[in-house]
């Protein structure tokens, strides 16, 4: 019996169905988690499947939140023309061997025990092979190099493939993402789910200068390249990234442009050092996927060939 909480008006019936998650949520630097399902959505021409409901799961308000919490409404001439409540909706691409379910939500504010059980009951009702949640977390890190990407998972037979994926196992300790907190529901029912979370550049400049405000990326396109291109091998997704990649390339001549134009204004914040000092303690995280280690290598072969005729 579903769930009813979730309501699901199509189940897909490919052999094969992997599934990327992202919230609204607070580990959500560079709006990896909020914004990149939704450009997957539309990349992939997905279709909006189901749906869990929002019964019980949102506050209203909080003090001192004002508008925080609060469902945004619209009006024309005194009249509501649109009422944005909080969603969490499952979208679908793919065919009869493989699909990919792509969902956005919004982290629930109450009964998040209720909603880990609607999420992974629609899970297992789609019947989802494995399960990748994105996040995104800030920190000082170059904006020009291979975005560090931190992992935790819920069954310890997954460590030794996804470490595969040029990733960083994390120790952290504190406050639970709603990621985290879903991966001992997920390991109770068997199920494949993992997270990984991609730190974004963002740049102190506090201690340079009192009057100095912080930077950081907030669409950070080349991080959500680095994380597409793990899930696209992984998954067999053939998603063209193209398009992904050249926005990644443009964030990072505009990044650059900045920081030299910051760094000419203010040459007293000795950014360029700064910068340097981060740099030389960063080690970049190489995902190279013998599927494109192989298409390099037999484009120089060919390329040999042609040379010699």
């Amino acid at each position: 019996m579903m769930n009813k909480l979730v309501d699901l008006w199509e189940i897909p019936k490919a052999a094969e169905k992997y599934m990327i998650v992202g919230w609204e949520q607070w580990a959500d630097a560079g709006a990896i988690s909020s914004a990149l399902p939704h450009y997957l959505v539309e990349l992939s021409g997905a279709r909006q499947i189901g749906q869990i409901k929002p019964t019980g799961f949102y506050l209203f308000q909080f003090p001192g939140t004002h508008h925080l919490l609060r469902p945004e409404v619209k009006f024309e001439q005194g009249y509501r023309v649109e009422l944005r409540r909080p969603k969490n909706e499952f979208f679908y691409a793919g065919d009869e061997h493989k699909g990919l379910v792509i969902f956005a939500g919004h982290e629930p504010h109450l009964n998040v025990d209720n909603y880990a059980e609607a999420f992974f009951d629609a899970v297992e009702a789609l019947a989802v092979r494995r399960v990748g949640v994105i996040g995104g977390v800030y920190g000082a890190m170059p904006y020009d190099k291979d975005r560090d990407i931190s992992c935790v998972y819920s069954m310890p037979r997954l460590k030794d493939e996804l470490a595969e994926y040029a990733v960083r196992f994390s120790d952290y300790e504190g406050g639970a993402t709603i990621g985290s907190y879903l991966l001992h529901e997920a390991e109770q029912r068997g199920i494949e789910f993992f997270v990984f979370y991609a730190f974004v550049p963002a740049y102190d400049l506090s201690q340079q200068s009192a009057q100095m405000q912080g930077i950081r990326i907030e669409n950070d396109y080349k991080a959500w390249y680095d994380l597409m291109r793990r899930f696209n091998y992984m998954f067999g997704l053939d998603l063209d990234l193209s398009g992904l990649a050249a926005h990644s390339q443009e964030l990072i001549s505009s990044m650059g442009k900045k920081l030299d134009e910051l760094m000419e204004k203010y040459p007293q914040l000795k950014v360029r050092e700064y910068l340097e000092a981060i740099d030389s303690e960063f080690t970049e995280p190489s995902f190279e996927p013998l599927s494109d280690v192989w298409k390099e290598e037999l484009g120089d072969l060919l390329e040999d060939l042609d040379d010699e005729r």
